[in-house]
């Protein structure tokens, strides 16, 4: 694809440079709750248990902003262009983590949570979007996997800029502050030239109505979903309550933060072998069910330490194995980008991760069902990843290959 002064943009472009620094401080915000939750709720003046329950409720909550976020600024990038989600998302989320630097209450660290979630909504989607409309259908997928790549380590970066600082404000005040110095990089980024020259004819575009209205569209939309959903199964349920599993598991003083830490470092590198493999196999669906099937190996030997030969050391390493295996986010979210028309890709490539992200809740309640039928919360987890994960299978063998497609047309 060309921009618009007709030369190919390369693959370390400047767009794929500050997408990748983008995503990088989105997930450090994203990811930071998760890392800061037991230390800043306690210092809230909660108990043990309250930690608990209200840090499912707030994650809920911001993941609930990720959903509407998804939608509202999926709309935008394809109504107003890639670049007002780009400006829009990164302001709203730094201000935002920064009001969370300074709240002093649940209720209005609850409400900070949303409109962070809000914010961090548009960042990914957008820089993929504009990202795979700039680059040849051949690197496309190697921008995709640069940007999620260095994305990855914003969540490392966050639990060492609070094992520094041991102050979880600081941590909020931080982020915010990367965010905005961003924004001044992001006042040289070009606009999409397939984008202006939709915007220039008379296609509707933005509309996310357009995505019922064809049964076969809103497949191709519902799979994109679908197929995420074990990767924030693992990171909502199994990572940020690590702490919890390994408690059931009978091994103690493990750190959920520490969790985090070990999971993304091999998010890292499982986003950058799954990108590559895509590449070499020249098919993103017969690398997305490779690493689907790594993530379901981890995920047999996680809760395979209910055999008692688990420790902390154990969980830590499993948490990176589980991370590596959720590598295939780099292909998912890639496809949400490749499969829909230029009137409709930014809508669909914004809104797919972040629906994803918003079911978390929804996956919490099944957790939460299941551990109340079966009576064990192990019980309850493994159930709930054995019914997710296979609709993801099903929903990935189902996917139409997406390498090296045309991206130059439009839904009607």
């Amino acid at each position: 694809m060309q921009n618009p002064s007709g030369k190919q943009v390369a693959v370390l472009s400047l767009p794929v440079i500050v997408g990748a620094l983008g995503f990088f401080v989105d997930v450090y915000d994203l990811l930071l709750f998760s890392i800061v939750r037991k230390p800043s709720l306690a210092s809230l003046g909660l108990t043990p248990d309250q930690v608990l329950s209200k840090g499912e409720l707030i994650i809920s909550v911001q993941m609930i902003g990720l959903l509407v976020g998804g939608i509202a600024w999926g709309i935008m990038g394809d109504k107003k262009g890639r670049l007002s989600v780009l400006f829009g998302s990164i302001l709203l989320y730094s201000l935002a983590n920064i009001a969370n630097g300074m709240v002093q209450t649940v209720e209005q660290y609850t409400w900070m949570r949303f409109i962070a979630g809000l914010g961090l909504a548009g960042e990914l989607g957008a820089s993929i979007t504009l990202v795979n409309e700039m680059l040849s259908k051949e690197k496309r997928g190697i921008g995709a996997t640069i940007i999620a790549t260095v994305g990855v380590f914003g969540a490392i970066t966050a639990f060492f800029v609070y094992d520094h600082f041991q102050d979880w404000r600081i941590c909020y005040y931080i982020g915010g502050a990367m965010g905005l110095c961003l924004l001044v990089l992001r006042v040289k980024i070009s606009e999409s030239g397939m984008f202006g020259e939709v915007k220039n004819s008379s296609v509707e575009r933005g509309n996310f109505l357009m995505l019922f209205t064809k049964r076969e569209r809103f497949y191709r939309y519902l799979k994109g979903v679908v197929i995420g959903l074990p990767v924030w199964y693992v990171i909502g349920i199994l990572i940020t309550f690590s702490d919890k599993f390994g408690h059931e598991f009978g091994i103690e003083g493990v750190n959920p933060a520490k969790s985090i830490l070990y999971q993304y470092m091999a998010i890292a590198m499982g986003d950058t072998c799954a990108g590559l493999l895509s590449n070499y196999l020249k098919s993103r669906r017969k690398a997305l069910l490779i690493f689907m099937s790594i993530l379901s190996f981890f995920l047999v030997i996680y809760f395979s330490q209910l055999l008692g030969w688990g420790s902390v050391n154990s969980m830590y390493w499993l948490c990176g194995g589980l991370g590596f295996g959720s590598g295939f986010s780099v292909l998912y979210i890639t496809m949400s980008a490749e499969q829909f028309g230029t009137n409709l890709r930014a809508t669909t490539a914004i809104s797919i991760p972040n629906v994803v992200r918003g079911i978390l809740p929804l996956i919490i309640l099944m957790h939460k069902g299941m551990t109340s039928l079966s009576g064990n919360y192990l019980a309850g987890a493994a159930i709930t990843g054995v019914f997710i994960l296979g609709m993801a299978y099903y929903a990935a063998w189902h996917t139409k290959e997406t390498y090296g497609k045309d991206l130059n047309f439009i839904e009607e």
